[in-house]
C-alpha cells in the first residue's frame, strides 16, 4: 500500500542537526517499539481535487514527474500531503502556512481539537485546512528516498521519503495511540543509540539517518538531497543460523 514518511530536520545548538525520530506503540501492526520517523498510510482523500489552491510551490504534474509517476498525476500529490498529514496526527507538527504567508503555528485548543478529530478520521485534516485557510507547505517537502517492503512481509507498504525542515515554535508530542515517545537526536547519536541497544531502528531508518550525517545544520543537510537520484529500493529477508536478517540489492545472497 502507499506510504509515506517525514523526515523533520532542526539546528542543534552549537551546529550540527537532528532529526526526529518516534518510537511505535509496542502493539502496533508494523515496527512495533521501533524508532521510526512520522509516517504512515497515504489515503485518497489525500490527493485534493484543487491542489493549486491548497498546495504551496507545488502541482499535480510536477509532483507526478519527480516520483516517476508521470501515468497518474491526480494521486502523486497524495503523497507530500499524506506526509504532513501523519506529521499533524502523529506528533501534532503542521507545515502549513496561515493566510498571510506565515508559518502555522499548530498549538492551542482549536488544533488540538483538529488533531484528535484526524486522528479519529483522516478526511478531517481537509476540513480543517480549508476552515483555518491554510495552504499546505507542500514547497518545503525534498523527496529523496523510495523503499518498498520485502515480499516476505505479511504486511507491505510503498514508501516514499521526504525531508523538511521543522517550523518554529511547534512542539512535537506523542498522540498516545500509534506513538509513545519521541525524540530528538543526531544522526550519529541515534546510529550509536541503535548500536548500544537503547533503541531499535530499521533498515531504511538506519540507511537514510546515514545520509544527514555530520550536516552543519538544516539546509546544509536538504542542499545534500538536491539533485539526488532515487532509486527503488526493495530489502530481502534471509534466514542465518535461525536469525532472519534484510540485505539489500547488491549484497551477498540478494535475489
Amino acid at each position: 500500500m502507499p506510504a509515506a514518511t517525514l523526515v523533520l530536520l532542526r539546528d542543534r545548538p552549537g551546529g550540527g542537526v537532528e532529526t526526529l525520530l518516534i518510537q511505535r506503540h509496542l502493539k502496533s501492526r508494523f515496527a512495533a517499539g521501533d524508532f521510526v520517523f512520522p509516517g504512515g498510510k497515504v489515503e485518497v482523500d489525500d490527493t485534493p481535487d484543487d491542489p493549486g489552491r491548497w498546495c504551496a510551490g507545488l502541482g499535480a504534474h510536477d509532483a507526478a514527474h519527480r516520483l516517476g509517476l508521470d501515468a497518474a498525476p491526480p494521486t502523486a500529490l497524495g503523497y507530500w500531503v499524506g506526509a504532513i498529514r501523519e506529521a499533524f496526527e502523529e506528533v501534532g507538527v503542521l507545515l502549513a502556512y496561515e493566510p498571510g504567508g506565515r508559518p502555522a503555528r499548530a498549538d492551542g485548543p482549536r488544533f488540538a481539537d483538529y488533531r484528535r478529530a484526524c486522528q479519529g478520521d483522516h478526511r478531517a485534516f481537509w476540513k480543517m485546512v480549508r476552515g483555518e485557510g491554510l495552504t499546505l507547505a507542500t514547497d518545503r517537502l525534498t523527496y529523496f528516498a523510495h523503499w518498498i517492503t520485502p515480499e516476505e512481509r505479511p504486511l507491505r507498504f510503498d514508501t516514499r521519503f521526504f525531508a523538511a525542515e521543522m517550523f518554529p515554535g511547534q512542539p512535537a508530542v506523542a498522540d498516545e495511540r500509534e506513538i509513545v515517545a519521541v525524540q530528538w537526536l543526531a544522526p550519529a547519536a541515534a546510529l550509536e543509540a541503535c548500536r548500544r541497544g537503547e533503541i531499535s531502528l530499521r533498515l531504511p531508518t538506519l540507511t537514510n539517518l546515514a545520509l544527514f550525517d555530520g550536516a552543519a545544520s538544516s539546509a546544509e543537510a536538504l542542499r545534500r538531497l538536491e539533485g539526488r537520484s532515487v532509486p527503488m529500493v526493495r530489502p530481502r529477508l534471509i534466514t542465518e543460523r535461525g536469525t532472519q536478517r534484510a540485505i539489500l540489492p547488491g549484497e551477498p545472497g540478494y535475489y
